[in-house]
């Protein structure tokens, strides 16, 4: 059905924007899905769009819920602000950061003045401001990118006499513009011509500006390959063609960075300005949109841990979120072959920087708990998304999340997903379960073999009290330092050393083959020493591992296997 065309831009505007968008990328979503081969093929451009915009959405609902309910009408500068920051908040993978970079660069200018709408020339204005913006926050620009497509609006926008072009003038000349620069990628990108395929994010910019014509003119507008003859050799979107070049890419690329790092990060411009520099050093793909003290960090990267310990000197960062590109993806400069669907992956909520470089170089998808931050069911349902498997095993690695934990399996199960929760209570459960993990295997039996190693390991936690507290031990003073076993507090000490010596001993009493300690960052020097020549004296044949853990929230962490 045609939407009713609006003359002005205007926070219904906006919202009808936002709505077509997210309806015209969920019918490409496959289709940009396929053909993602730059920067990372791992095939998710176009759900990571996707959800950047759903975000985006739901918050100008939101916006609008409170007028529904007898409150003032929005302004265009609540409904603008309130899509810019649910793209930021909501932004996945390189492609969504971009575009939450683009949709805040428009917001800069349609919110100046806090005019109730803009015309013809605030668009035209916007949409320069927006290329420009989103240019500026990538640390190395490649032309044949969504940077070009987003570029080539704003300039076929600038073409337009705004004294006699309307909104909807303006956003026909930025789509044809934009569907130009699509068609030509393929011509500015070896890795695109090669897969006969042009850019995904340029593909799914063309769709939400597509869905801009839709909202002020009414109109549904002609497919981009009408206002693309002539760009350039591949005006076609060939999906086929990818599988077909895959193996010629594989054979020509190899080594790279082997994790995707994201997260919301509060911290001021100065600090973001080092950030930035000592990101650059550690990976490529350096993406870091936002301001006004809240930024979305995206990069790829070797050293995961480094990454986020880079965003803890400049910060506070939240919502971290850790891929592993896997061993079937090749990168070289941000290239990378599509990557088909795995048929099986292992997601874990792990606490501490240190865990989530382990279980990622395992191969796990992770999601990092800071301590108090629980994770919300859609972050572990976006984990398994991201996991891009069929078959996935969900470990919640603490007990308070498994109804959080259950949900997210239900939602993915609705999605097509098969999905198996092992209710493990602990990180140290985790680990045991993913050292038992073999995805070869059946999944019935694999899913047996983790589940029965996960509860063969007793747990245990050293941690401070914060307030005066009865416990199963007795009464506990803050400042005290308290053993919990298997989610009980069996011992109050004083020392952290000490009173981890005597959990360690109380939980080997029962037998034991091997002892995994990882540490937090308030761990006490010497402690896993100590602990280790414990174990050699008293406990014949029972080995020990330790593993750093980082801001993990608990100075130490005890398995017993």
């Amino acid at each position: 059905m045609a939407q009713v065309p609006q003359t002005f831009f205007d926070a219904l505007a906006v919202r009808t924007w936002c709505g077509l968008a997210l309806g015209a990328l969920g019918r490409a979503r496959e289709e940009i899905d396929a053909i993602n081969v730059y920067p990372v093929a791992d095939g998710d451009t176009g759900t990571n769009l996707y959800l950047t915009v759903e975000s985006a959405t739901g918050a100008v609902e939101a916006v609008f819920a409170g007028y529904e309910l007898g409150e003032e009408v929005p302004t265009l500068a609540d409904a603008v602000r309130a899509m810019a920051h649910g793209a930021l908040i909501g932004a996945r993978g390189n492609s969504g950061t971009i575009l939450a970079q683009l949709l805040r660069g428009m917001a800069h200018v349609l919110t100046e003045g806090e005019a109730t709408h803009m015309d013809g020339e605030g668009l035209r204005l916007a949409l320069r401001h927006a290329a420009d913006s989103a240019r500026r926050a990538v640390a190395h620009p490649v032309e044949g990118t969504v940077l070009s497509v987003a570029a080539a609006a704003a300039d076929a926008a600038d073409s337009v006499d705004t004294a006699k072009g309307d909104c909807g003038t303006v956003a026909r000349a930025a789509y044809e513009g934009a569907c130009k620069a699509l068609a030509a990628t393929p011509g500015q990108l070896a890795a695109l011509e090669r897969a006969g395929v042009v850019d995904a994010g340029g593909r799914g910019l063309v769709a939400v500006l597509g869905a801009l014509v839709e909202a002020f003119t009414g109109e549904t507008p002609a497919d981009f390959d009408a206002h693309a003859r002539g760009a350039g050799p591949s005006v076609h979107v060939r999906v086929d063609a990818v599988s077909d070049a895959r193996a010629g890419i594989c054979a020509e690329l190899a080594g790279g960075p082997a994790f995707e790092v994201i997260y919301l990060l509060e911290a001021g411009d100065s600090a973001v300005d080092r950030l930035r520099a000592r990101l650059d050093v550690l990976g490529d793909s350096l993406v870091v949109v936002g301001g006004d003290g809240l930024w979305n960090v995206h990069v790829h990267v070797d050293d995961a841990g480094a990454a986020v310990e880079a965003g803890v000197e400049a910060g506070r960062p939240y919502r971290i979120r850790i891929t592993h590109f896997g061993a079937g993806d090749v990168h070289t400069g941000g290239q990378r072959p599509p990557r088909e669907p795995v048929q099986r992956a292992v997601v874990a909520v792990v606490p501490g920087e240190g865990l989530a470089g382990l279980y990622t170089e395992a191969g796990a998808t992770t999601v990092l708990a800071r301590p108090g931050e629980a994770p919300a069911s859609g972050e572990l349902v976006d984990a398994v998304r991201r996991a891009h498997a069929r078959e996935v095993v969900l470990l919640p690695n603490d007990a308070d999340l498994r109804h959080t934990a259950a949900a997210a399996a239900e939602q993915a199960r609705a999605e097509g997903i098969r999905v198996a929760l092992i209710p493990t209570r602990s990180a140290v459960q985790g680990i045991a379960a993913l050292a038992v993990h073999q995805p070869d295997r059946r999944f019935d039996e694999d899913v047996v073999q983790m589940t029965s190693a996960a509860g063969a390991t007793r747990y245990a936690e050293v941690v401070v009290a914060e307030r005066q507290s009865w416990t199963m031990a007795g009464i506990c003073q803050a400042g005290d330092v308290l053993g919990l076993i298997d989610g009980d507090v069996a011992v109050i000490g004083s020392d952290v050393t000490a009173t981890a010596e005597t959990v360690l001993d109380r939980m080997l009493q029962a037998g034991g083959e091997l002892v995994t300690l990882v540490l937090g960052d308030e761990a006490p020097e010497g402690v896993a020493d100590r602990l280790e020549a414990r174990v050699r004296e008293a406990y014949l044949a029972v080995d020990t591992v330790v593993y750093r853990g980082g801001r993990q929230g608990a100075p130490l962490l005890i398995g017993v296997e």
